[in-house]
């Protein structure tokens, strides 16, 4: 028996399918597999690739945080942002990977510990959404539905 998944953040529905083989998230104690006849499960999800297999093929999401519920081979994802790997703009995720290294390099004082921070997490999301859109447009896969 096939997973059902939907995945949602608080602006719109990314998928929703009920033929999943197999499901890889990014929780925030390691990455979990979820498989059919899975147990009940609650957990958080960290800054991620979330995989799903389904008959056709692999769809890749990366997502930023948020939850996910297995319980009776139906699988929810509460993100608190998600992207389809082919919704990710690569020059986009470049420039914010760029900007975020050059705040990184220079000189650091108490004041701007915050902008620090704010530039790490801006560098790990550009990473991500740079990393999973490259190895899918490298392999010459198609945008799934």
């Amino acid at each position: 028996m096939p997973l059902s998944l939907n995945v949602v953040t608080p602006e719109r529905t990314l998928l929703q399918r009920e033929d999943i083989a197999r499901i890889t998230a990014p929780a925030t104690e390691g990455q979990i597999t979820i498989l059919a006849r899975h147990a009940a499960l609650m957990t958080s999800l960290d800054m991620g690739e979330l995989t799903i297999v389904t008959p056709e093929g692999v769809i890749d999401m990366v997502v930023f945080g948020g939850f996910l519920q297995v319980s009776d081979d139906q699988v929810s994802v509460l993100a608190d942002a998600a992207e389809r790997w082919d919704e990710i703009d690569e020059d986009r995720a470049e420039a914010a990977r760029q900007r975020a290294e050059e705040r990184l390099g220079g000189p650091r004082d108490a004041a701007e510990a915050l902008d620090l921070l704010r530039a790490q997490a801006a560098l790990r999301r550009s990473l991500l959404r740079l990393r999973v859109r490259r190895r899918r447009r490298g392999a010459g896969v198609p945008a799934e539905s």
